[in-house]
């Protein structure tokens, strides 16, 4: 398993595969998964975290059932631009991912992320306890939906200088 840039990622997808994109908390896996275009994310069930094996292990078996071909995992930079105990443990879960899996890693700049998708969920009148058990998937939607975002953007670039 590698951790490839999001241009990497690019390149290496083939049409119809579906990506996931991941919230990492201390106690749960906010989880999302786009459809097989890749224009939108979805949010899914939260993994509950007991310790790392388990967690690998039910991460794994979405990614089976799901048919995924890469994870978008969110990084929490500090707002200063640099990083944490949180980008830390972050990185030590996706290195500890490499022995068990081939499939590749993407880290995303998460900055904001769970402030936007709170927003969103007290815009759609979600109630606060309801809030806390969707707030990590929903977070993971707004990570997945900005490489979407970003690999279309780069799909457009490649198509523009073929065409030129």
């Amino acid at each position: 398993m590698a951790v490839l840039s999001i241009e990497d990622l690019a390149s290496a997808l083939l049409p119809s595969q579906a990506i996931a994109g991941l919230d990492l908390g201390t106690k749960t896996i906010g989880i999302s998964v786009s459809d097989l275009g890749r224009r939108f994310a979805t949010p899914r069930a939260v993994i509950k975290r007991v310790k790392f094996g388990l967690d690998a292990q039910a991460l794994l078996a979405l990614a089976e059932k799901e048919k995924i071909a890469a994870f978008i995992i969110g990084l929490p930079i500090n707002m200063d631009g640099s990083a944490g105990p949180r980008a830390q443990a972050t990185r030590a879960f996706v290195h500890n991912m490499a022995q068990k899996t081939e499939l590749p890693f993407i880290y995303w700049d998460e900055r904001l992320s769970t402030v936007a998708a709170e927003r969103v969920l007290i815009e759609m009148d979600v109630s606060r306890k309801k809030r806390a058990d969707r707030i990590d998937s929903a977070a993971a939607s707004f990570i997945l939906q900005g490489a979407l975002d970003r690999l279309a953007s780069l799909a457009k670039a490649a198509a523009t200088d073929s065409d030129g």
